[in-house]
């Protein structure tokens, strides 16, 4: 694991944007896996304004977004693709045919699921692929639960992602209770993950990270095995994790 730590939120998404750019340069037709929530935000406006002055083009590249609310349709302004085309898509010169979320309106989860995980691998798989985390440890909307579901597959949010996901909503009652996410397996073969973690409270669920032990009830916890894993975290989370001084030193420096 390589930790890199930034002293504010501006700082930490600049840093993620050069990550993802020299993964551009240096593999123009890159399978990007993507995320949404507020964390990614502040990466897709530096990311934007790298494409604005051209020093990364996004024509060639594939995206896979690791999730979408059942229930919504794409138009919805709270769906997930919907969040993606106002915040990256729209801004940049990629082919709409070679973006992928899954759809949150199907006749049948399975098969949606099944079309999902082909593309993906048909893609040739994911390059480097962008993680927020929730506080109870979810990556994706990978919930906390008795055994890692592997495929992409439809998920009961938890009551904590439902609450904390209220702020987007007009009201709580209006959260989808369910959504299509990426499974365990397809998070894993990603070739490098990127966790980007941006909120103190968060730390306890980041900790699981430290700890030597896979749980599937902190699903963050599996990111402990995985060979190419980038944790970029603020320095209000990283003075609540358990790096050695000498660590933090280099990666500062670095």
């Amino acid at each position: 694991m390589r930790v890199i730590v930034s002293e504010n939120y501006q700082e930490l998404s600049k840093k993620a944007a050069e990550i993802m750019a020299e993964q551009l340069k240096q593999k123009p037709t890159s399978v990007l896996g993507l995320a949404t929530g507020s964390t990614p935000i502040g990466m897709y406006k530096e990311l934007i304004s790298m494409y604005q002055a051209g020093n990364i083009d996004f024509s060639k590249i594939s995206t896979f977004n690791l999730d979408e609310y059942v229930g919504l349709t794409a138009d919805h302004d709270q769906s997930y693709s919907y969040f993606m085309w106002d915040n990256l898509f729209s801004h940049v010169d990629i082919k709409k045919e070679q973006t992928n979320i899954p759809s949150g309106m199907f006749s049948d989860a399975k098969v949606e699921c099944t079309r999902y995980e082909k593309a993906m691998k048909e893609a040739g798989g994911i390059d480097i692929q962008i993680l927020g985390i929730g506080h109870n440890g979810h990556i994706g909307f990978n919930e906390p639960d008795q055994a890692f579901t592997l495929s992409t597959h439809v998920v009961e949010l938890a009551p904590e992602t439902i609450e904390a996901n209220a702020r987007f909503f007009n009201n709580k009652s209006e959260v989808p209770k369910q959504a299509v996410t990426m499974g365990i397996g397809g998070i894993m073969k990603a070739r490098h993950v990127l966790l980007i973690v941006n909120d103190k409270s968060k730390a306890e669920a980041v900790r699981h990270l430290f700890t030597g032990t896979v749980d599937p009830q902190v699903p963050v916890s599996i990111l402990q095995l995985h060979p190419n894993l980038t944790l970029l975290v603020d320095r209000a989370t990283a003075d609540l994790l358990p790096l050695q001084t000498e660590s933090r030193k280099a990666v500062l420096q670095g």
